[in-house]
């Protein structure tokens, strides 16, 4: 039997937060988080605070609203902003590097000079696709100098009581293939460790491989990770007991990772995650909807709707853990449904970030 995701289907609005299957009355409410791409979510959750990279960075991500607007001063005004950060705040993002990480800095850090140069004189000429190309680019080189910042310590503490259970110190990339088409993802194991842990685990296991899509909701969730016979998630071959993985949520104002309560439980109304569910192919974690903690393999993908599911105004932000995002093919999602399954999720890179036990 499948678990169903912890929500509360076709409520009245509470104070803050908005249903899935939203009134046509309230349509008009504010789309919370309005950062919907999966990069920009990913780079803003590092666990980092070096200041120049996150102007940078913020620099060069705000210019999408200029670019629908076609404001090319403002945009002009905004890449000269981040040549000079790069040109003459290179020593303070070095000095923030540790050491074993400077080397490489220094040469990202010289390729990103080279990249934004470009796109200064893209700017100057008035070339949105080349504008918007280049800009990825330097983008990418910036996701890369904002990881170099984080050490080989793991920044956040996991609860002793759940030692026994794996957990990913980083990041993983991996491949879903699905019987519609492959996506690629990036699972966050900063974050959700114990979550995504749990995911990598079973991926690299072949756990997940040929499972069906056992649940479908259109503009809401496809879920799966259900496995066959009467069981509802992972037997611990070890233990032959289910392996249950605890609700985990960070938010951005706290030390400490939120084990076993929701946001409502807390007091946290209004509050956004770390990982909102606020794109398309966000990666949710399933526990059933009498208890928090009983997770245990069943996943889902958020079909993200922005009128629908306003992020930080749904139901499941601060309810359900999110662990990752789709970074590619995430128009397959579309094409899913209870008549598909899922081939093989292969891990591409970081399984080495899978540590087993503390």
């Amino acid at each position: 039997m499948a678990k169903k995701i912890c929500i509360l289907a076709l409520v009245t609005i509470l104070f803050s937060l908005s249903s899935p299957w939203i009134d046509p009355a309230i349509a008009s409410l504010p789309n919370g988080n309005r950062l919907k791409d999966p990069y920009a979510i990913l780079r803003n959750s590092l666990p980092i605070e070096q200041k120049e990279l996150r102007e940078l960075q913020n620099k060069l991500e705000d210019t999408s609203d200029d670019l629908r607007g076609s404001r090319w001063s403002a945009i002009s005004k905004a890449t000269s902003r981040s040549q000079f950060l790069v040109g003459n705040r290179k020593n303070l993002i070095l000095e923030s590097m540790p050491d074993e990480n400077k080397e490489k800095a220094t040469m990202l850090l010289s390729y990103l000079k080279e990249d934004l140069d470009k796109l200064g004189q893209i700017a100057n000429e008035k070339d949105k696709a080349l504008f918007l190309e280049t800009r990825g680019k330097s983008l990418k080189k910036i996701d890369d100098l904002e990881s170099l910042l984080i050490s080989n310590k793991f920044p956040y503490e996991i609860p002793e009581e759940y030692d026994k259970l794996p957990r990913l110190l980083g990041r993983a990339n991996v491949e879903i293939k699905t019987s519609k088409g492959n996506m690629n993802a990036i699972i966050d194991g900063y974050n959700a460790p114990l979550t995504a842990g749990a995911f990598i685990d079973l991926s690299l296991k072949g756990f997940y491989d040929g499972l069906p899509i056992n649940r479908a909701e259109e503009f809401f969730i496809l879920q799966t990770g259900d496995p066959k016979g009467e069981e509802i998630g992972y037997i611990n071959p070890e233990t032959n007991e289910l392996r249950t993985i605890p609700l985990e949520i960070r938010t951005p104002n706290s030390k400490e990772t939120l084990y076993g309560q929701t946001f409502e439980e807390v007091g946290l109304y209004t509050e956004t995650p770390v990982l909102p569910f606020a794109t398309l192919g966000t990666l949710g974690w399933a526990h059933s909807d009498t208890e928090l903690n009983d997770g245990s393999s069943q996943f889902f993908f958020f079909l993200y709707e922005a009128e629908l599911n306003p992020a930080g105004r749904n139901l499941i932000d601060g309810r359900n853990a999110a662990f990752g995002y789709v970074i590619e093919g995430s128009e397959i999602l579309g094409k899913l449904g209870v008549e598909d399954k899922i081939n093989e999720i292969k891990v591409i890179s970081g399984s080495e970030n899978l540590k087993m036990n503390a």
